[in-house]
């Protein structure tokens, strides 16, 4: 290290391991919180919204004070608590592993959202995956901003079943991954009136729930999020911060 980057650095830790006193400076907050035993529980979906309002720092705030740069958590397939929503919506879900579910932000205008779901269902079925239904996933809009209220999506869950022409779990996650990358393109070609479509995930493995929200937003907007039946063995959160380096 120069002696000018020893100036920069002075105060900090030297380089050792893993850290390099290089890598502080300003960026989005993360977090991370895992059961090393893969044992799953609600506790540790707290455990993240506690490290995402530790980072609220790291968030991007505007002159509206409930406007946020985003943030939301990514957390393991909450089999249990999809399979119950998915029952009282008379929509049986095959065993973990045979479906996938997709978050799916659609644009609030019935036309435009009515292309954006056709085009996820007819790409489905042209990769030989077949389309179970959709849940309208219950949000609380009261604590949002005013400025964020007017381009709030209709947010809803599509679950896709696995064909045989995917041998294994692994084979099916990458098809997902091919169906969720040609949806987007397919989407992006339908013009300005579907441009709030967005696919955060489209997974058999994993799901994330986020949003234009402030840290502490995240739980209170989705309730999903605050049901006891909602477990994972860990929780990957994200505050986001435009104007990081």
């Amino acid at each position: 290290m120069t002696e000018s980057a020893r100036h920069m650095y002075k105060g900090l830790p030297r380089k050792q391991g893993l850290y390099d006193p290089r890598n502080e400076h300003d960026a989005c907050g993360i977090g991370f919180v895992v059961n090393i035993e893969n044992r799953t529980s609600h506790r540790i979906i707290d455990q993240g919204f506690q490290i995402l309002e530790n980072l609220a720092h790291r968030g991007g705030v505007g002159a509206d004070p409930r406007a946020s740069d985003g943030a939301g958590i990514l957390i393991q397939m909450p089999d249990a608590h999809l399979r119950a929503a998915c029952g009282d919506i008379g929509l049986e879900l095959p065993p973990p592993g045979d479906y996938g579910a997709g978050m799916v932000f659609l644009p609030r205008a019935e036309g435009p959202r009515a292309h954006c779901v056709r085009t996820v269902e007819q790409l489905v079925k042209a990769e030989g995956q077949h389309v179970l239904g959709w849940r309208d996933v219950p949000v609380n809009n009261s604590g949002l901003g005013e400025s964020v209220i007017p381009t709030e999506p209709l947010i809803r869950q599509v679950f896709v079943g696995r064909s045989d022409n995917c041998a294994d779990q692994d084979a099916f996650e990458r098809k997902l991954f091919v169906i969720r990358k040609q949806v987007e393109h397919k989407v992006n070609m339908l013009g300005e009136a579907c441009d709030d479509f967005y696919m955060p995930s489209f997974s058999s493995r994993t799901i994330v729930y986020k949003g234009m929200l402030l840290a502490q937003q995240v739980g209170e907007y989705y309730p999903d999020l605050r049901e006891e039946s909602m477990v994972s063995a860990f929780a990957l959160v994200h505050q986001r911060f435009s104007t990081n380096t």
